[in-house]
């Protein structure tokens, strides 16, 4: 049995995710995490559920307990802390494996000719997730970083990877193919290890 803790279980993606993994004939446990998790969820057999501020390291530390895998699905202004204290916590408890989600701009990797306002370099709001994975990239977790554009409904096969160094090849993604990728990090703990990946629609001959 796999252990997964996702934190921000009850944003959209984090219900997109948890409603795959439950719905996965593989044995998994889930941990759903999130400040208000026990007005989405109820505690069963395959989840347990607890309302935890990531802010706090403490409450971290204690959701951590005997997980396997860590999946952070927090965005906002604080994300920088939240990673901190996740790394923290992680090191404090031997967990290894964490997938931690970022958005496609933050290495300014957005071409000029496919509008690059979500460019950190032209978007504020961006430099909160690009100091966040920058505490990742250096914790010397077996880390995966996933960069997904605006998420939309579409299909799970219509995407693209880049890893980074390189251009994107969109802006948007679809949440089922980010889910899917999520799950086969999440079962795989050696699959694009210590690697960054944008997961995009290919809007590149567009």
């Amino acid at each position: 049995m796999k252990r997964i803790l996702i934190l921000g279980a009850s944003g959209t993606f984090g219900k997109a995710l948890v409603k795959r993994l439950c719905d996965s004939d593989k044995n998994y446990h889930l941990t759903l995490v999130s400040r208000h998790a026990t007005d989405c969820y109820d505690d069963n057999e395959q989840c347990h559920v607890g309302d935890c501020d990531a802010m706090e390291v403490e409450n971290l530390r204690y959701m951590m307990k005997d997980c396997d895998v860590i999946y952070c699905a927090i965005s906002g202004r604080y994300l920088p802390i939240v990673a901190d204290n996740i790394v923290s916590a992680m090191k404090e408890t031997g967990v290894r494996r964490l997938i931690f989600m970022g958005a496609v701009g933050i290495y300014d990797e957005i071409p000029l000719n496919m509008d690059d306002e979500d460019n950190v370099r032209n978007n504020p709001e961006q430099v909160p997730n690009r100091e966040a994975v920058d505490i990742v990239e250096n914790s010397e977790l077996d880390y995966t970083i996933l960069r997904p554009g605006y998420l939309q409904d579409g299909d799970k096969e219509d995407f693209t990877l880049t890893f980074k160094g390189e251009q994107a090849k969109g802006y948007i993604s679809t949440i089922s193919s980010v889910v899917e990728l999520a799950v086969r990090l999440i079962d795989d703990d050696m699959l694009y290890v210590c690697q960054s990946i944008s997961i995009t629609k290919n809007m590149s001959d567009k």
